[in-house]
């Protein structure tokens, strides 16, 4: 399977055991997926890539303040500008709705640099520890 945009591994990792290989996505799934590891991995995670990720995890119990809310979107941009070069970033906003149930929806707007088509990326963040 080739991909203009790549493809690699699917996110959880998964065995087809009938033609007993490891799943694969392409295209945009595999950047949904890529954007997913990526704002949920902490640096320092990976072995052999010590700046990969971003480090989202060191703001739980954080009061939503303005400087929070600045210091999110820095963290997100700058991963992303340095460990997803498929897109390029738009936009990123925090929809503090639901704040106060714990939840902060992290809003990601990019756009595919090889074909300038537009998507929107939803992550869920947990500012307060998840409970039931």
């Amino acid at each position: 399977m080739s991909s203009f945009y790549g493809t690699g591994w699917a996110f959880p990792p998964a065995f087809d055991d009938r033609v007993g290989e490891v799943e694969m996505v392409s295209d945009m799934v595999d950047i949904q997926q890529s954007l997913q590891i990526l704002l949920s991995t902490r640096p320092g995670e990976r072995v052999m890539q010590p700046t990969y990720g971003c480090n989202l995890e060191e703001l739980l119990f954080e009061p939503l303040t303005t400087t929070f809310k600045t210091y999110i979107k820095q963290q997100i941009e700058t991963a992303i500008l340095y460990h997803e070069p498929r897109i390029k970033l738009d936009n990123v906003d925090l929809d503090e709705s639901v704040d106060v149930e714990g939840l902060v929806i992290i809003k990601v707007s990019y756009t595919v640099r090889s074909n300038n088509s537009r998507y929107n990326f939803v992550y869920p963040f947990y500012k307060n520890e998840k409970t039931g």
